[in-house]
């Protein structure tokens, strides 16, 4: 029972994956993405924030969190160098939209990390787990067939065939949810005491301390810019890629449940931050206590 419990998580996972990749393509045009990313600066102190202060910060926890904490084990520490190694989370032109910040930014920064990411994480994962041995091949190949390959269908059908992209976008968007609620519970029947069993360890605060850490992280890496810029940036970089996280741990972790247990469990913490988070962003912009530059009124 136990492993067709296992296999259902490992095909739910995968469905997730490529759905919310397949319809992310189909609501996008390649113009949207590419348009907002034309400030090279801001663009490398994305990529420095994402792909090297947010690492970092990743690994400081897990370096420091086994000796404050008896319960963090290994597993633990690979799921948070997991989600501090992947960024580009779909889920950022949600939040963008409420904090009513600039979408088209988060759409061109959300693709941009996330192809960075399936390039980044073969090279940086046996750097950062240099205990744990992990197929870096592996790695980049189920990557590409996992998320850029449907993007990539999403976007084609989407730049050929629009009207047909409308009709198919929900479908997706709904096979994605559901793939997600079901793996969600099967891994709830599975590892339930497991999941309670992480209260005390350290792996909620080490969650608490590298979402709100990345997240000050993003807005101080675009200091200069205008507000609504750093808020993006900032809720870009604390959003981690809970898709990219789950087609490695499927594929290189599945036999240690610690590991997507951990990955579950920070998910919901990054989104009880997050969600408050953009909520009063967009509050604020609301009640005309930050400055808006127009970009929150843009669709993707």
């Amino acid at each position: 029972m136990t492993e067709v419990l296992g296999v259902i998580v490992k095909l739910s996972a995968l469905v997730f994956v490529v759905a919310s990749m397949v319809a992310m393509g189909l609501s996008m045009t390649i113009p949207q993405i590419i348009s907002p990313l034309k400030n090279i600066k801001l663009l490398i102190l994305a990529l420095v924030a994402n792909f090297i202060l947010v690492p970092a910060l990743g690994y400081a926890i897990i370096t420091v969190a086994p000796e404050i904490f008896s319960g963090f084990n290994e597993g633990n520490g690979i799921a948070v160098i997991l989600l501090a190694t992947a960024a580009g989370a779909p889920f950022l032109p949600k939040l963008t939209q409420a904090a009513h910040c600039n979408i088209a930014y988060s759409v061109g920064l959300m693709v941009l990390l996330m192809l960075v990411t399936i390039a980044f994480l073969p090279i940086a994962l046996p750097l950062l787990l240099p205990g744990v041995a992990v197929d870096s091949w592996e790695i980049a190949r189920s990557l590409i067939i996992a998320m850029l390959v449907p993007l990539g269908i999403g976007l084609f059908i989407k730049a050929r065939y629009s009207r047909t992209a409308e009709g198919l976008q929900p479908v997706f968007g709904q096979a994605s949810n559901t793939a997600l609620m079901i793996m969600l519970g099967v891994i709830l029947v599975m590892h339930f005491r497991t999941i309670i069993d992480t209260v005390g360890t350290g792996v909620i605060l080490g969650g608490i301390i590298l979402y709100v850490g990345s997240f000050v992280i993003g807005v101080l890496s675009a200091y200069s810019s205008e507000r609504e810029i750093r808020n993006v940036l900032g809720l870009g970089t604390a959003q981690r890629n809970l898709s990219a996280t789950f087609v490695v741990a499927a594929g290189n972790f599945l036999d240690d449940p610690d590991v997507i247990i951990t990955l579950i469990v920070l998910s919901i913490v990054d989104l009880l931050i997050l969600l408050p988070l953009a909520g009063e962003i967009g509050r604020r912009i609301s009640a005309g206590l930050e400055p808006v530059a127009g970009g929150a009124d843009e669709t993707t």
